[in-house]
């Protein structure tokens, strides 16, 4: 039998704390040691405020992780080494680590990096990945709006500043979830005004949660700063 620890990505999904799967909550209240991204501004994390509905911090390791916000690959990799190295001494105890991301742990998520590092410095040590409800679903749940149907293509497109593969992305697909739109939301507007489909798009924010946000008139929009955790889904 193994001596250690099984590091488990826990989806938490997208807001709403009732959307966790039964999987996901025992595996939080069996594993001794949680680890969550922390943030240097010291508000809590979105991942971190689901769980602690479901477990007392204070018997459990908290481990919070920093993720630093940087394209800098040297400073990038000695944060994530050092944070790989953190989680990997708590498995080598033979404790069990549960890493809580919001949404789903293989959509654009936190956890994929750190899966991947953890696969190469530690090809010993064991990934379980429990599913969660990303914010595309819970978008659709909470819109009432089918994603496709039938032979109908949806598209999950991070939302950039090159606006010719966002126009793409609207012509060539039935639907299109646009994920991190606030920062470029503008362009949005504007491309969606000249293929003619600002009817057929709405704006959301933290879906499911107690601070949603939900706009089906995306033009007052128009210079708005919105949180990070927004997303556009356009359906025509």
């Amino acid at each position: 039998m193994s001596s250690l620890g099984t590091l488990y990505g826990i989806g938490m999904g997208p807001g709403d704390p009732e959307l966790i799967t039964v999987k996901a909550f025992r595996i939080l209240k069996e594993s001794p040691v949680i680890a969550y991204p922390k943030k240097r501004s010291g508000s809590k994390s979105y991942a971190l405020a689901i769980t602690e509905q479901y477990i007392n911090p204070l018997e459990k390791e908290m481990l919070g992780l920093i993720f630093p916000m940087t394209k800098d690959k040297a400073t990038l990799e000695k944060q994530w080494n050092k944070t790989v190295k953190t989680v990997s001494e708590q498995l080598n105890q033979g404790k069990d680590v549960a890493f809580v991301t919001e949404g789903d742990p293989m959509l654009y998520s936190t956890f994929i990096h750190m899966q991947r590092l953890v696969e190469k410095l530690h090809p010993d040590i064991q990934i379980k990945v429990v599913p969660g409800i990303s914010s595309v679903n819970g978008t659709a749940a909470r819109m009432g709006l089918p994603l496709a149907d039938g032979d109908e293509q949806v598209a999950i497109v991070p939302a950039t500043n090159d606006i010719d593969n966002m126009r793409k992305a609207l012509i060539e697909h039935d639907c299109v979830v646009f994920i991190k739109v606030a920062k470029v939301l503008d362009m949005m507007i504007g491309i969606l005004r000249e293929l003619e489909l600002l009817d057929k798009a709405a704006v959301v924010t933290k879906v499911t949660s107690e601070e949603e946000r939900v706009w089906t008139n995306v033009e007052e929009l128009e210079g708005a700063e919105l949180e990070y955790l927004t997303l556009m889904v356009v359906r025509k």
